[in-house]
């Protein structure tokens, strides 16, 4: 098969790196892809926002198969002009990514088939929003509609704080447009997961358990990021709390969206907060986490590509996935001034000599060659820096010996990726 792999960012440099072991692959194309990717793939000047510009590359190439890895191109319809061109694709339409597109709109469909989640509701006019928000416990969290790179989300501490945090949103457009609408939500108190399960449109079945790190310092401080890090299995994610999800939570949401006229087909991507009650959702996320992608492929004994097309093809219901017991970890290496302004250019060396330490992969998210053909950053989150182990002390020992053999001065990571699974196991 000739496969396209529409990202640039660590989730596709690993999706890739998966997919290129795949005996079905031929041919991998990954546009734009990064100075990582280029190893598996051939990549193709084309942004992910050039919906006419890749469909006229698939129909050129003969592609056979295309995966799309970020949420902004699904929400602007990429997979139904790859569909309608006739180029089978892995990816929910854009009326099913408004699951993601829309935070209201998400909320709206669990609350009317009965996913359990936070008390919430939707405005569009700031004072009415500041008026709902008093009437809830402290913290509260206010969330800008539309997308907005992951950072649409303040957790308010004080009263002031929810305020001007709308204030910022609706009437400064600190996320432009995706803030024109507001979910103002209760706080929900316990532990966060992250759980992800392919979709055929009617069935579903789940991957193995992740948890992430979103605060950009150690001991989960500071302003939150894209994902500073992430480890699987969660030991939160028992035996338990996995049926629940999928019970309460992913099935009914997918048998909610084939009731809507929305099939859900690709990866749902559940923000869960395991509370004393149970399972509650947080959010939806239409495709892979990042850094989540990057340990659950490090963890796949399958072969990634039929699971993919099974998904696509409507044919999970006896599809069956095998992970190695193998914990796996990776800690995100950002340069210097993310999640702010990042410092962008600066050379990152001797990667080749970590990527060669046992049991380590080196996923790049944000690099590019410079003139001289050197690693440079180009990006906030530049490299996500992986590694497998028995269980997650060691995964997490043998990620950071990686990451200190890595000889990057502009770049900066947290010491304590995997600390909650640690904790645990002392």
């Amino acid at each position: 098969m000739r496969i396209l792999v529409v990202g640039s960012g660590g989730r596709e440099h690993a999706l890739c790196w998966k997919i290129a072991a795949s005996p079905l692959c031929d041919k991998l194309y990954c546009a734009p892809g990064n100075a990582g990717i280029a190893a598996e793939a051939e990549c193709v000047p084309i942004g992910v926002d050039d919906i006419a510009g890749l469909v006229a590359f698939a129909r050129e190439k003969a592609i056979d198969f295309a995966v799309v890895g970020p949420e902004a191109p699904l929400v602007a319809g990429l997979a139904d002009a790859f569909e309608a061109a006739g180029i089978a694709t892995f990816g929910p339409s854009a009326k099913a990514a408004e699951l993601e597109g829309s935070k209201g709109f998400m909320k709206d469909i669990a609350a009317k088939y009965q996913v359990p989640t936070a008390a919430y509701r939707r405005f569009r006019d700031p004072a009415a929003a500041k008026a709902f928000a008093a009437t809830l416990g402290l913290p509260v969290v206010i969330k800008a509609d539309g997308l907005a790179a992951g950072k649409g989300v303040v957790i308010a501490q004080t009263r002031e704080e929810a305020d001007s945090a709308i204030d910022a949103m609706m009437l400064d457009r600190q996320f432009g447009d995706a803030g024109a609408e507001l979910v103002v939500e209760e706080f929900l108190v316990g532990e966060e997961l992250s759980f992800f399960a392919l979709c055929d449109g009617t069935q579903a079945i789940p991957l193995a358990s992740a948890q992430d790190h979103k605060q950009v310092g150690d001991g989960d401080t500071g302003p939150n990021t894209g994902g500073m890090g992430a480890y699987s299995p969660a030991p939160v994610a028992t035996p338990e709390i996995e049926r629940r999800i999928m019970d309460e939570i992913v099935l009914p949401t997918v048998a909610g969206m084939a009731a809507e006229g929305r099939p859900f087909k690709g990866v749902l991507f559940a923000g869960i907060m395991v509370t004393k009650d149970g399972p509650k959702l947080i959010e939806f996320n239409v495709r892979f986490g990042d850094p989540e992608c990057e340990v659950l492929m490090l963890r796949l004994k399958s072969d990634l590509v039929p699971a993919l097309m099974a998904a696509r093809d409507g044919a999970l219901k006896n599809f069956d996935l095998r992970w190695f017991e193998d914990a796996a970890l990776c800690v995100v290496m950002a340069a210097k001034g993310y999640p702010g302004k990042p410092e962008s250019g600066t050379v990152i060396g001797r990667l080749d000599e970590a990527a060669k330490l046992k049991d380590v992969a080196v996923f790049h998210a944000g690099t590019k060659l410079n003139e001289a053909g050197a690693v440079i950053a180009a990006g906030g989150r530049v490299l996500a820096v992986a590694a497998t182990g028995k269980d997650v002390a060691m995964a997490q020992a043998q990620a950071y010996r990686a990451v200190d053999a890595i000889d990057w001065p502009g770049g900066f990571c947290r010491r304590d990726i995997g600390w909650r699974a640690i904790a645990r196991q002392r």
